[in-house]
């Protein structure tokens, strides 16, 4: 018990410690900026070539979003979820020793060249993410946390963090086995494929008038990812469609494209929107409470 509270402790101090350091040394390299920046520039580029330009440039929610992005990344993570994460890790490899099993480990990529073991990362986290954002539209009981994100209803970067926090639970407890089994990574490489994913993230959910092209169908799109959130859809699409994360590569592979014409004013969300908690901490307790049929 002594060895739990020690990892608990530590990892508190430690998260801690670290956002400290973030936000009193600005720098290129600086998770905590680099996240202010790149929203900034996202959000310009909205006011220059936006592709709804009826739509206001604070559009609604957009403060909200501001706060989500910045709790799901930061307070909740100094709250309790690296706490409780680096104690989860402890207790399953305590375990595993148990069973005489040393390491996790079953392939290293270090002898490779760089590119290609941030290729192979950014490729198996797109993929794992991919899947577990199907399985949150597919499970009534995952959808209850997932709905926060689609009580969107106008389109905007920051909306690409309005998120519950146990789905950062869900993505990262999926992630966590290939990330275990496969060496070579460095913490270094993780950040490098965060960072992109987090650009391409903003983009795919920003009011911005851009085309790419070929490119479409290997990167995920504002033009794509729009019918992701779109109210209604067929009934043999009533599952979802579109969820590729940073890569469209996943949907068209297995046939979950769906991009009907532009959409550019189609209606967003889902039935009885209407009647879902607008407040923060509505939204938080909203998967909780017990759902009418």
């Amino acid at each position: 018990m002594n060895e739990i509270w020690s990892v608990f402790a530590d990892s508190f101090s430690g998260y801690w410690n670290y956002l400290l350091t973030e936000i009193l040394n600005p720098s290129w390299e600086n998770y905590f900026y680099y996240l202010i920046v790149i929203s900034i520039l996202v959000w310009v580029l909205e006011l220059i070539v936006p592709w709804r330009t009826n739509q206001s440039a604070i559009r609604k929610d957009f403060w909200q979003d501001a706060f989500y992005m910045f709790f799901n990344f930061f307070i909740f993570n100094l709250i309790i979820y690296v706490a409780l994460s680096n104690v989860a890790e402890f207790l399953f490899l305590k375990m595993a020793q148990t069973f005489g099993i040393k390491s996790l480990q079953i392939f290293d990529l270090s002898s490779f060249p760089k590119f290609v073991q941030l290729l192979f990362f950014f490729l198996i986290s797109d993929f794992v993410q991919w899947s577990v954002h199907r399985a949150l539209h597919r499970f009534e009981f995952l959808w209850r946390f997932h709905k926060i994100h689609h009580s969107v209803q106008e389109m905007g970067f920051a909306a690409h963090l309005r998120f519950h926090w146990a789905e950062t639970v869900f993505y990262k407890s999926a992630l966590y086995i290939p990330i275990a089994i496969i060496g070579g990574f460095s913490v270094k490489d993780v950040f490098i494929v965060h960072y992109t994913a987090i650009a391409i993230g903003h983009l795919n959910h920003a009011n911005v008038n851009i085309n790419y092209g070929p490119l479409k169908y290997i990167l995920n799109n504002p033009r794509m990812h729009i019918w992701h959130h779109v109210k209604s859809l067929p009934e043999k699409r009533r599952f979802g469609v579109n969820f590729g994360i940073s890569l469209s590569l996943w949907d068209y592979l297995f046939k979950t494209a769906y991009i009907p014409h532009s959409g550019r004013d189609i209606e967003l969300g889902f039935d009885e929107i209407e009647v879902f908690p607008e407040s923060f901490s509505g939204q938080m307790i909203h998967p909780f409470r017990s759902q009418k049929p």
